[in-house]
């Protein structure tokens, strides 16, 4: 898949998932989620304060009447009903409305019916569409894990691989970011990457190839790759991102909508359903479109 409107078209065409909305009292996300159960994607079960759920679909001119609506004025407890949706078999993923997202992860890492998958750690998977690119491009982790180490890395390729086989990339380049592409000994994230390259060319790592360290331009630009004499299958035909820590991640993932003007759709994965985490900035469309990404990975 090449585009969000290819990722759209294929979860329209998989079995029916149910997204259960935390608090979900918003104009957006109660856009996207009509805008879902209208194309097809998804359906839906609604949680939060139902008399001003109801207000805010009066104001949109929206009917609500097709939607379950669990009336749970508190946001703490919204967030813990979706869980038990989820874990219960009742949804197949967790979608934040207006609500915390340190009560949501709060609710997803509940230890009696919260969603952890063994000691797999979460991590965020953004997916951009950007204006001049073949493909779409995955960046993990821009949101979840501020400074992770080795092994923690390890999980986020694997949680992110597995995304992009949903998405139908059979087998990811896998592009390892710092800021040079030698292996520096000073620069921590250019021993990580280093390490999670060999890892995979061992066999440690399956299901994609991995370079790194390699600088964002040599992993996304064949001339400037060709130009710096960086040789390999992943050099300026990077499907996924890794970058070394939250901050650089952010910044790259909000560059693409500012600077870029490109979409970009973000879920958490490494739980045992997708919990689609979008900013209460996001758009009608992004939250949309990470509906479609979510509905995909579930699958």
């Amino acid at each position: 898949m090449k585009s969000f409107n290819e990722i759209v078209e294929a979860a329209k065409k998989v079995p029916t998932c149910k997204v259960a909305v935390a608090v979900a009292e918003d104009e957006h996300v109660l856009d996207a989620i009509v805008a879902a159960k209208r194309q097809g994607i998804a359906e839906a079960v609604l949680v939060g304060n139902k008399t001003k759920i109801e207000a805010v679909a009066a104001k949109m001119g929206v009917d609500l009447s097709c939607f379950e609506i669990f009336d749970e004025p508190e946001a703490a407890k919204a967030a813990l009903k979706v869980v038990q949706l989820v874990s219960s078999g009742q949804a197949q993923a967790v979608m934040k409305g207006l609500v915390a997202t340190a009560d949501m992860l709060r609710a997803v890492l509940n230890k009696e019916v919260g969603l952890r998958n063994g000691k797999n750690i979460l991590s965020h998977v953004a997916v951009a569409e950007i204006p001049g690119f073949d493909r779409l491009i995955i960046i993990s982790d821009a949101a979840m894990n501020v400074a992770p180490d080795l092994p923690q890395k390890v999980q986020i390729v694997q949680n992110t691989v597995r995304v992009a086989h949903a998405l139908g990339i059979t087998y990811p380049k896998v592009a390892c970011l710092a800021a040079v592409e030698v292996v520096n000994s000073e620069m921590p994230a250019c021993v990580d990457a280093a390490s999670l390259s060999k890892m995979a060319e061992r066999g440690q790592i399956k299901g994609c190839v991995i370079d790194g360290p390699l600088a964002l331009d040599n992993a996304v630009s064949l001339e400037a790759a060709e130009h710096k004499g960086v040789l390999g299958s992943v050099a300026g035909m990077a499907d996924i991102l890794i970058v070394p820590e939250l901050v650089s991640g952010n910044v790259l993932y909000k560059s693409i909508t500012y600077f870029a003007r490109g979409t970009i759709a973000g879920i958490i994965v490494g739980a045992k359903a997708p919990i689609i985490l979008t900013s209460r900035a996001d758009s009608a469309e992004a939250k949309l479109q990470s509906i479609a990404l979510a509905v995909m990975a579930a699958q």
